[in-house]
């Protein structure tokens, strides 16, 4: 029976030599897949009505699938069920010529979106390597293609497995938003001082250090309904000290005629001579917890007054930390301020301004936001004059100087101005330095003692400069290795004149170009 099984293979569906696929099986009735062209009738099972699968043939001529014939026999009887002619399974022989020939029609791909076409002998190895071929996630159970599997189940999979970066713990990716609002160890944020902490930390947190988390007063078992953040509490016990004493003798006062109840008044003198040796044992018990009570009280009334006047004390020791460490911030800004009036000094009248983050700037400029940069103060010498530069991005829409830099030249008032013979007279030279090449952008000017500019200032910063409104097109500065690492370096270099002899009237910088 296994040779006969056999026989009805031909060389080229041996499996020795090809792998079949489910829909290709030999032990399956015939090919359901799409041929193109469409599959001729001589090719067609009469009974499956599908493609002919190691297909036979029988006496009388007609053609099955091996599978298809063979069931038939079984089930309806020894006949063919075309023509119901007498036929028995040993009179079956394989036809290995209709089986080359189907083998050699072209089908589609089964699977959607693929528009190949092969042999149906080849349609096995295609579907093996077809990236349109899709399995199902053994994790979600979801149908995806096959070549994007392992992305899925890494990446796209809801069943896929997590690990929390907090607890270390593992869950589905589903479930992620239940574990992270479970999660012992995730950060969280208390809801009253919004300071950030890990869950497990914040009930404890709340219950005993959150300064703002609400608590109840200290004396609520004695009748006070009162609630605060816990850092008013203090100021709680301070302000209402007396209602609190007095919420407490009134609770004493209910919890002592509680414990020792008024006797009925009787006109009988029998009977109350009869129960005065009843009473009398009582009557003791009950004074001396009412001694005990008031001693109590006035114990709890001298803590009182001696708390009241430690939150005083400590009232009037934060009120003395808060002045001083006010004083001492003064005394860092004046020091910080020194400091830099120090540095200043010491640039001799070279100063390099260095502008970082300089890409920022430009955007906002091609966004048309006007930018306008002052830079820390120098000095000429010591003593010395007191300058600082300004820089503009005109924006693209600015009249007559759009897209330049523009950079001018401030007086300021300086530690040495009653020395110095103003105007200033002198030149300046100012330069945007190449970073790569070293060929910088350099203009040199002469001050005109007849401006405002060079005036002694009135006032922390002149605010009149002196300068270029067109010192540099921001296209050079892109062309060119004016800005490197996102830095632009400015130089200023200020050589004054203290001769006042010189001509008050000065040189019009760069032609007839006006000067601000």
């Amino acid at each position: 029976m296994e040779k006969e099984n056999n026989s009805y293979l031909s060389p080229t569906e041996n499996p020795s030599t090809i792998s079949v696929s489910a829909s290709i099986q030999p032990d399956q009735q015939g090919y359901d897949v799409e041929f193109d062209p469409p599959l001729e009738s001589k090719y067609e099972c009469p009974i499956c009505l599908m493609g002919l699968r190691s297909a036979v043939q029988t006496p009388c001529g007609h053609r099955f699938c091996n599978l298809c014939i063979k069931k038939s026999i079984r089930d309806t009887g020894q006949k063919c069920p075309v023509d119901n002619e007498v036929l028995l399974e040993e009179q079956l022989f394989p036809d290995n010529f209709a089986k080359r020939e189907i083998l050699s029609l072209t089908v589609r791909c089964s699977n959607a979106e693929c528009s190949d076409k092969m042999e149906l002998r080849q349609l096995e190895k295609h579907l093996s390597q077809c990236k349109f071929a899709t399995v199902q996630c053994p994790q979600c159970l979801e149908s995806v293609r096959k070549s994007h599997l392992e992305e899925h189940k890494s990446q796209q999979c809801l069943q896929r497995l997590l690990t929390c970066p907090d607890c270390a713990g593992s869950f589905v990716y589903a479930s992620k938003q239940i574990h992270e609002q479970i999660c012992p160890f995730a950060n969280t944020v208390c809801e009253y001082c919004e300071m950030e902490l890990i869950r497990d930390q914040l009930a404890l947190h709340c219950d005993t250090d959150c300064l703002k988390a609400p608590v109840a007063c200290t004396f609520s078992t004695f009748g006070c309904r009162e609630k605060m953040p816990r850092n008013e509490l203090a100021l709680h016990m301070q302000e209402f000290t007396q209602m609190h004493m007095r919420y407490m003798a009134e609770f004493l006062r209910s919890q002592t005629l509680n414990s020792c109840p008024v006797p009925s008044v009787t006109t009988h003198s029998s009977s109350d001579e009869r129960g005065a040796s009843a009473r009398a044992p009582d009557s003791c018990q009950c004074r001396q917890e009412l001694l005990n009570l008031r001693e109590t009280v006035l114990e709890l009334e001298g803590r009182l007054v001696r708390q009241d006047q430690q939150i005083r004390e400590l009232c009037i020791h934060n009120e003395t930390q808060k002045n001083q460490v006010t004083e001492l911030r003064r005394k860092l800004g004046t020091l910080e301020e020194a400091t830099r009036e120090l540095e200043a000094q010491q640039y001799q009248g070279v100063y390099v301004w260095r502008l970082e983050n300089f890409s920022i700037h430009l955007r906002s400029q091609e966004a048309g936001q006007p930018i306008v940069l002052h830079s820390p103060p120098f000095y000429t010498g010591r003593p010395g004059y007191k300058l600082c530069l300004r820089l503009h991005l005109q924006t693209p829409s600015a009249p007559r100087c759009s897209n330049y830099i523009s950079l001018f030249v401030h007086t300021m008032q300086g530690e040495f101005d009653s020395q110095l013979s103003w105007p200033l007279q002198g030149t300046i030279r100012l330069a945007v330095l190449d970073q790569v090449e070293g060929q910088h952008h350099v203009e040199v000017m002469e001050t005109k003692p007849d401006l405002q500019a060079f005036q002694r200032p009135t006032v922390q910063r002149n605010p009149k400069g002196f300068g270029y409104v067109t010192f540099l097109h921001l296209q050079a500065l892109r062309q060119r290795g004016f800005v490197k690492d996102d830095v632009l370096l400015v130089r200023c270099e200020v050589t004054p004149r203290f001769d006042a002899s010189l001509r008050r009237e000065g040189v019009q910088p760069r032609g007839s170009e006006p000067s601000l």
